[in-house]
């Protein structure tokens, strides 16, 4: 009982030590996360996330510089400075996040739906408040609490700054900006959010039309808004009647700023046509239809040629159509007008590799990697080393790459149990030990891989009739297939008991 009492106050001890005010809404509240980690990670996760949804915009600067305008001047009058960046992504999806510790993005697809700067303010001051109040660190810090008691002392045994705290790569930029804010937290961001658009000279009712929008486009069960913006920030009239209530509550008057959004945004609305052409292009060719998404990739580069996804569509098609040579010289100006996209440099390099120019491949592969870290170049990369000879090497890629569950990443699973298996074969083969009616000793192998495995030996440990420890090697008959089990009888024993027996799997070989 004393123990248990005193593990308690370890525990209440660690939450009190991790009390704070939060900086924007003055309230006391757990902060197990410090500043320094959220900053940390979202440095760390700025550029995967900006890589998993499409990459930097950058055709037409200006308009990247505009919004950077725009959300550093909502950025000075926030209740809490953090080292706040700005970003515009190249994906149609209507959509906006924030990372913790102030790295924030607007999409393409998002900007071409306001009508102006005070509704553009009003999703950048949101995604504001979201840094600053913490929303992401406290989904963290729910995430680390809800794995309990022994987590806390864990983290206790570490140090109070979790500066141990784990980046799990780009899986965690996954979660971190698809995670649904708690309706307290959007409440949060609208209220704050909207005082920041006064403070910085904006009028806010802005963001209640917009939300207003947001409610109607909902209603209208749009997949393209319920898959971007929507899944993370749910819009309802509940919101926008708080948001009367705020502007009521606030300065009246402020800058709209319609027709200088219309101005600075003038190149994404010309050339949205051809977005849309890519768009329906890149369905086209995820359904199979390489000549119509062709066809569409050469109408999107007629309106606008410098546009590298364009390029790179083309260049995909040509892959799918084993036109390596081809689609080289597409993804080669892709590179020319983006040269920090993931995209291009992975499927040059698989191209490449088809033509057998290993050098070339393994270069834009490791440069993709550089960008983002991904299964089909991580596979392919071990694939590289294991024909070089490197095992070491091949295996470090195929664990990383068996960690996603595409069919490259399948791929690479089997690669690497082939390699790892003959190391290690007790991590693969389950034994277990058991006796007959005659108390003589039976095993059973289990193979839980999805590969045939055979030359199965196993050690089995005990102690003889004079107390001497023994160890007699066995050769487990035949094949095992994938998720099979078998019984061998070892004709070892009697035994009357298996407490002191132990077992163990050390031989084995993945059939070719």
């Amino acid at each position: 009982m004393q123990r248990k009492l005193s593990f308690i106050w370890l525990i209440v001890l660690i939450l009190l030590s991790g009390c704070a005010v939060n900086p924007v809404t003055g309230k006391n509240e757990l902060a197990l996360v410090p500043e320094a980690t959220e900053i940390n990670i979202g440095n760390e996760q700025y550029l995967p996330s900006r890589q998993m949804q499409g990459g930097d915009y950058n055709v037409s600067p200006q308009v990247v510089t505009y919004v950077k305008s725009v959300g550093q001047r909502l950025a000075a009058v926030s209740d809490r400075q953090l080292p706040y960046e700005f970003n515009v992504i190249n994906d149609s999806t209507p959509n906006a996040w924030a990372l913790p510790g102030g790295k924030i993005v607007i999409n393409r697809g998002l900007l071409v739906e306001l009508e102006s700067e005070a509704e553009l303010a009003a999703v950048l001051g949101h995604e504001i408040v979201h840094a600053a109040a913490r929303h992401g660190a406290k989904g963290m810090e729910r995430g680390m609490m809800l794995q309990g008691a022994v987590m806390a002392a864990g983290i206790a045994s570490q140090n109070s700054e979790f500066s141990q705290l784990a980046i799990g790569g780009a899986g965690i930029a996954a979660q971190l900006i698809t995670q649904r804010y708690s309706r307290d937290a959007e409440r949060e961001a609208d209220f704050y959010g909207m005082k920041y658009m006064s403070k910085a000279g904006y009028d806010p009712r802005a963001a209640i039309k917009l939300q207003e929008t947001f409610v109607r486009l909902s209603e209208g069960g749009d997949a393209n808004w319920l898959s971007g913006l929507f899944a993370s920030h749910p819009p309802s009239q509940e919101r926008v009647a708080a948001n009367r209530v705020t502007a009521a509550n606030l300065a009246q008057g402020g800058e709209i700023g319609r027709d200088r959004y219309q101005q600075a945004i003038a190149p994404l609305l010309r050339d949205q046509a051809a977005y849309q052409a890519f768009d329906q292009g890149r369905k086209a060719l995820s359904e199979g239809n390489t000549e119509r998404a062709l066809s569409l990739a050469n109408q999107a580069l007629q309106m606008q040629p410098r546009e590298a996804l364009f390029h790179s569509l083309r260049g995909d098609v040509r892959l799918k159509q084993q036109r390596y040579r081809d689609a080289i010289t597409n993804y080669d100006r892709a590179v020319q007008y983006n040269r920090q996209y993931f995209h291009y440099y992975l499927q040059r390099g698989l191209a490449h590799l088809q033509l057998h120019e290993k050098v070339q491949g393994e270069a834009d592969l490791k440069k993709s990697v550089d960008l983002l870290p991904t299964a089909p170049a991580m596979n392919a990369l071990g694939e590289l080393s294991l024909d070089g000879g490197d095992i070491t090497a091949a295996k470090n890629y195929f664990s990383a790459a068996a960690g996603s569950n595409s069919e490259a990443g399948k791929a690479a699973n089997i690669a690497f149990v082939r390699l790892d298996l003959p190391d290690n074969p007790g991590k693969y083969l389950q034994l277990r030990l058991g006796r007959d009616h005659g108390n003589y000793l039976l095993v059973q192998i289990g193979n839980g891989t999805q590969q045939t495995v055979s030359h199965i030996g196993f050690v089995v440990q005990f102690k003889d009739a004079q107390g001497r420890v023994r160890n007699v090697q066995s050769q487990f008959p035949g094949r095992l297939q994938p998720g099979e089990k078998k019984v061998v009888a070892t004709g070892i024993g009697p035994f009357t008991s298996l407490e002191q027996v132990r077992g163990q799997v050390v031989q084995a070989r993945v059939v070719d």
